[in-house]
């Protein structure tokens, strides 16, 4: 049987999933097709999970093995290894009447057992190829150990941080998500879908879950087409553009209806207006939840689900135990049954599953290609090339290998959180510590450690953490006394090295948070190291921008990790000992307080602009309007100088083109990475513009004394925006043209559109 070829964007052309046909995959689908039974073609609609600990929700399939023999089942989730997976995959190939295979998915986010920084880590590298190679790695392991099907990547637009998952997405910007969204997208299904080390990829949450009111998780989601079209949809698109070859729904409602049952969302806007003819599938139980949004029993909101453009039904079986009802009462069409079935056997020969349903089950490929030392030095390399360094004065950064180190936080000497939320396959104690990761680079007298603090104080707030495993240890001792302890080891040294944070699922799915500031526990002993006049360095390990003003006041430096994965303690002391370079640059804003939130850069400007001097103007009375740290920020240990920047010329037609230069040296002392940044403002147009838009980026490594041209191009297409009619335009005018290392410190010059 001829292999299906999935070809991806890989220079400057994309062949798409959704335009990819071939007569003879029809041709057979259609015969089998024609074998089938409705129970079997229904049994195709039904993905389910046996458990085996998966985290991902309170539901738990029951019979799946009778229901599997019985062709009751198209696909599973929460198993993996080869071992397993033939077990599951025997059962159909072996005992169900037709022996369709089964697909097998899994939620790798950020990796399979080889883990890499969570996924707002790895976009603050700003760095398309590294992101493109966690993903092809997170394939080659999840592949090798039976998987084929992964459920990423997530490319929410989300401006909260209140909420949780915002650990899993890449941030408040739709033009760096874009870029992510594609660069994962390759990675997992690379340039040929039937080859046994790929994934087919699924974006989610279709649609808008990143702006769940209140931060919290499964909330109501409220807004205007036009703020959707500009703003929200766009890393979903690039997506599916870039051949996505399926879609997850979100909890969320769309214009109050719910995501799962939405057919403007699934079939108006997702199939007809992008083209997608990929397969849909529910988020865990989203079909059933619809009882709870109100939009009818069961049987009601599966057929809602069905005739919205829903093709696979995840956990709930209410496609299962109901369609065939709701067919009988012409409630549903068999068209509708047909038409879901066949994408769930399109995705299952794109993979090359009628081929051989054993394809991506091999022991011995498994035995050799996880956890490698070449996988595990690639995590290691994407996390030190993630870090943001927030601040560094008194030349505290980097470490000197000479000095004497007092290593204290209670996450510095800490497997169980260092692989961060989501890490679904990964043995976090596999994970490398600071305190081990340091010991590389210093003689054993050189570095003494002390735990200094519980992450938190709060027996409620450990409990909740500690759901899936040990994340909050509280210590027998006193807080007092660990503090104390940790302040003797302080005094005694030449420079304290803190490591603090959040537990690792303090973040992520379920895991939203009123209170973004840092647990006070660890705040009292940040206060107690700076008192005794000692160099403060602070290595923050977190999944969401938090709320530190002071902490960034009275760190001498503070250097962002995220949660670094499985070679997390040596990526961390890679980069405090100058090893690496950091480079990273935030993908999400930083606020001074909850009170701001949401704070991002790209705001509309009001009517209203703030002005100290005239009470009534937009502003806060006891916070500045702007973050405490802007999108796009991050230090290095080198300084980098831009010169003035040039624009070919003040006008362009459609047509035409602009360049934009500017000279970016390296003045420091450091080798380093500069991410160059340009932004656009539409200066009038038929609907209020935002302040600024990001509309390239440049990452350029540059060696101490060296200075080089920068190159951005400016067509009309990068002007263009959805119109209050929906239509995606550009308008004559004027534009103004930024460009710097963050969305704040900006030189503009302008152009106008003719």
């Amino acid at each position: 049987m001829k292999k299906c070829l999935l070809l991806i964007l890989i220079c400057s052309s994309t062949v798409s999933f959704a335009q990819y046909t071939d007569a003879k995959m029809n041709s057979f689908i259609s015969g089998l097709m024609a074998k089938m039974t409705l129970d079997e073609k229904i049994g195709q609609l039904n993905l389910v999970t046996p458990g085996w600990g998966i985290p991902t929700g309170s539901v738990v399939s029951k019979g799946v093995e009778d229901n599997i023999r019985k062709g009751n089942v198209g696909g599973l989730f929460g198993i993996y290894t080869p071992e397993r997976i033939r077990k599951a995959q025997d059962l159909a190939m072996k005992e169900s009447r037709l022996k369709i295979p089964l697909m097998f998915g899994s939620d790798v986010i950020h990796g399979h057992k080889t883990t890499f920084p969570i996924p707002l880590g790895m976009a603050s590298s700003w760095d398309m190829k590294l992101i493109e190679q966690a993903a092809r790695v997170a394939a080659t392991e999840a592949s090798a150990d039976g998987l084929n099907w992964a459920f990423s990547p997530m490319v929410d637009i989300a401006r909260d941080p209140r909420w949780g998952r915002v650990a899993e997405g890449s941030g408040e910007d739709p033009y760096l998500g874009s870029q992510i969204a594609v660069a994962m997208v390759r990675g997992y299904q690379g340039t040929d879908l039937s080859k046994d080390n790929t994934l087919l990829a699924c974006v989610k949450h279709f649609a808008l879950y990143g702006a769940s009111e209140a931060g919290r998780d499964y909330n109501t989601v409220d807004m205007s087409r036009v703020r959707m079209y500009n703003e929200y949809l766009p890393p979903y698109k690039a997506a599916v553009d870039a051949g996505v070859g399926s879609v997850m729904s979100s909890f969320n409602v769309v214009d109050g209806v719910p995501a799962t049952g939405n057919r403007w969302l699934l079939t108006d806007l997702l199939r007809r207006q992008w083209g997608f003819k990929g397969m849909v599938v529910s988020d865990y139980t989203s079909v059933n939840e619809m009882i709870n949004h109100g939009m009818g029993d069961l049987q009601a909101v599966s057929a809602l689900a069905l005739k919205a453009g829903m093709d696979m039904d995840m956990v709930g079986e209410g496609f299962l135990t109901t369609l065939k009802k709701s067919l009988q009462e012409k409630k549903v069409t068999q068209q509708e049954i047909d038409l879901a079935c066949r994408r769930i056997l399109e995705a299952k020969y794109r993979l090359g599953l009628f081929e051989d349903p054993y394809r991506y089950i091999n022991d011995e490929r498994a035995a050799k290609t996880i956890l490698t030392p070449e996988h595990r030095q690639a995590s290691r390399a994407t996390a030190a090339r993630s870090m943001v360094l927030l601040k560094n004065s008194r030349q505290a950064l980097p470490l000197q290998r000479g000095g004497a180190i007092a290593l204290v936080g209670p996450l510095a000497n800490d497997k169980n959180n260092m692989l961060g939320t989501w890490a679904v396959a990964g043995d976090p104690q596999m994970s490398v510590p600071v305190l081990e990761g340091m010991k590389q680079y210093l003689a054993t007298g050189n570095i003494r450690y002390a735990k200094g603090a519980n992450i938190t104080n709060d027996t409620n707030l450990a409990k909740k953490a500690n759901v899936f495993g040990t994340r909050v240890e509280i210590d027998p001792r006193t807080p007092d006394d660990m503090i104390s302890e940790a302040v003797t080891l302080a005094q005694s040294s030449d420079v304290v090295v803190a490591v603090v944070g959040e537990a690792s699922e303090m973040s992520g799915e379920a895991a939203s948070r009123s209170d973004i500031t840092l647990p006070d526990s660890q705040r009292k002993l940040l206060e107690a190291l700076k008192k005794t006049g000692k160099p403060l360095v602070v290595v923050l390990m977190t999944g969401r921008p938090l709320a530190i003003p002071r902490e960034l006041e009275i760190a001498d430096a503070l250097l962002l990790a995220w949660f670094a994965g499985t070679e997390a303690g040596n990526a961390i002391s890679d980069v405090l000992f100058g090893v690496v370079n950091p480079s990273g640059k935030l993908p999400m804003s930083f606020p001074y307080n909850v009170g701001q939130v949401p704070v991002y850069y790209s705001q509309q400007p009001t009517g209203r602009p703030m002005d100290p001097n005239n009470k009534f103007s937009t502003k806060y009375l006891d916070v500045p309007n702007e973050p405490l740290l802007p999108f796009g920020y991050g230090l290095s240990y080198t300084t980098f100088s831009y010169g003035k920047p040039r624009i070919s010329g003040a006008r362009m037609n459609k047509a035409g083109r602009l360049t934009v230069s500017v000279t970016v040296s390296n003045a420091g002392a450091y080798d380093g990475e500069e991410v160059v940044q340009l932004y656009l403002r539409d200066k009038v147009r038929s609907i209020s513009p935002p302040v600024k838009e990001l509309k390239g980026f440049q990452k350029v490594m540059l060696k101490k004394g060296e200075s080089r041209e920068v190159v951005f191009e400016i067509t009309e297409p990068m002007l263009r925006f959805y119109n209050s009619d929906l239509k995606f335009v550009s308008e004559p005018g004027d534009f103004d043209v930024m460009v710097g290392g963050n969305s704040k410190d900006l030189q503009q010059m302008s152009f106008t559109l003719q």
